[in-house]
């Protein structure tokens, strides 16, 4: 996490402090804001863990806007879990041309992405990048995924090989019949590695876009690994399913959203009240659509800073189902 000359804290915020105190949290984390990040995740992480009531901790730092965020995420005896697979054990491997082509396309979205070109087009079913060096990369994607659907999904299921797993994840996306690859992605998204969580949640969104366009194509993405990824230790698991479920939820689908109150609403709750504002607004905009809130009163809340009347009246309509 940290180097010699480790970036300070700017921001210092927390998840999954249900019993636990956040006193307790910050004196083994032994870091405050404007100190310097961990020296070492692994023995900061540690000694969270012997924190009364702690099952195990996560640190993961965050750069937006120009600040180091650091999240220090707790999961609790008895508190929701995110299980995930056990990372496979093959030596299976994808051929070197789709391995080389997803590290160019890697270099060149970074690139972009430093440009400060990141629009993408999804409405295909898979991205296309505003930039244009990015998108001839990406449209050299959809022959990889015919010419090798057999080992991407091999590599995908049985590769011990994180990178080629998440390779996979990412290329797969593009195989023409999207509805032939959901369950492979669905899959994914259970990956012991992080890269290869997100490259398929990457994938599904845009799967997503395109079914919402048109429904004949008949696909259908289950909601529960995204509902069960909000209660995951890693910060960036719950923020990629915070908009999976986003796209998930745009047309107000009750069941999703009654699913998503009953398996996360505290985790969403507590999204909501992060201290950065670029963070909090998808969870709290999610949160709103499960009250059955007006799109527009939620924003007007969010913009006069009065984000616990929301909370108030999602947690009040959840108390008010559950007795029912």
């Amino acid at each position: 996490m940290a180097s010699a000359q480790a970036p300070r804290i700017d921001v210092l915020d927390f998840y999954g402090l249900h019993k636990t105190q956040e006193a307790a949290v910050r004196q083994a984390l032994g870091a405050k804001e404007t100190d310097p990040l961990p020296a070492s995740k692994g023995d900061a992480e540690e000694r969270i863990d012997g924190v009364s009531g702690v099952v195990e901790s996560h640190l993961e730092a965050v750069w937006d806007a120009g600040k180091t965020i650091l999240y220090v995420g707790i999961e609790e005896r008895g508190a929701p879990h995110f299980d995930l697979r056990e990372a496979p054990e093959g030596d299976m491997k994808l051929p070197e041309v789709m391995t080389t082509e997803y590290r160019h396309f890697i270099e060149s979205s970074a690139s972009a992405s430093r440009a400060n070109i990141t629009a993408e087009d999804l409405t295909q079913g898979h991205a296309r990048s505003a930039d244009p060096a990015t998108r001839a990369i990406q449209d050299r994607f959809p022959l990889f995924a015919t010419d090798h659907l057999a080992e991407l999904r091999d590599v995908l299921r049985n590769s011990s090989d994180e990178e080629q797993r998440a390779t996979a994840a990412y290329i797969i996306g593009y195989a023409p019949n999207k509805l032939d690859v959901v369950n492979d992605l669905q899959y994914a998204l259970r990956d012991a590695d992080a890269g290869v969580r997100a490259n398929a949640t990457r994938s599904l969104i845009a799967i997503e876009v395109l079914s919402k366009l048109d429904s004949k194509l008949g696909i259908k993405i289950s909601p529960t690994w995204f509902i069960t990824m909000l209660n995951s230790l890693s910060w960036s698991d719950r923020n990629r399913a915070v908009a999976a479920l986003q796209v998930l939820t745009d047309k107000a689908d009750q069941s999703v959203l009654d699913q998503i109150r009953e398996g996360a609403l505290q985790s969403l709750v507590e999204m909501a009240r992060w201290k950065t504002l670029a963070h909090a607004l998808p969870p709290f905009l999610l949160l709103g659509r499960i009250a059955g809130l007006p799109e527009e009163e939620v924003k007007a809340a969010w913009i006069g800073g009065d984000r616990e009347s929301v909370i108030t009246r999602v947690t009040a309509s959840a108390l008010k189902k559950k007795s029912k």
